[in-house]
């Protein structure tokens, strides 16, 4: 089974047809980045903020513990490095892998988009 999308000519190019087997792994990209805090998580990062206080300062209303699950699984996805600096106290680090800046221009689109739309009237 297929899926079309519609979309008018003169806004966007046409997009091919999604296959069954493409919509598992895009429904896994689509949820991790869409989790509360991910997407400000790796703009913070993406921003400059590589410490674990520098990212719960920027990210607003980020606690501690959601910072270090959701890092967990952005590491775990390979969208951020966390770098163990043996000083004492003992220092994290993290940065965006290459997958994680890539990400960040993929979805450059639809930061556009929501500019583009978020005050428009709903149809």
């Amino acid at each position: 089974m297929t899926y079309d999308i519609q979309v008018h000519a003169q806004t966007a190019p046409p997009l091919r047809r999604i296959k069954d087997e493409e919509c598992r792994p895009f429904q896994w990209a689509v949820e991790l980045i869409g989790k509360r805090w991910s997407s400000g998580i790796l703009l913070a990062v993406w921003q400059g903020a590589s410490r674990f206080s520098e990212i719960v300062a920027r990210v607003e209303g980020l606690s501690d513990r959601m910072l270090a699950q959701r890092a967990r699984e952005l590491e775990a996805a390979g969208l951020l490095a966390r770098e163990v600096i043996p000083t004492t106290p003992v220092q994290i680090r993290y940065r965006l892998t290459e997958r994680g800046e890539d990400l960040l221009v993929a979805l450059q689109p639809v930061h556009e988009w929501e500019q583009r739309w978020r005050s428009a009237p709903h149809d």
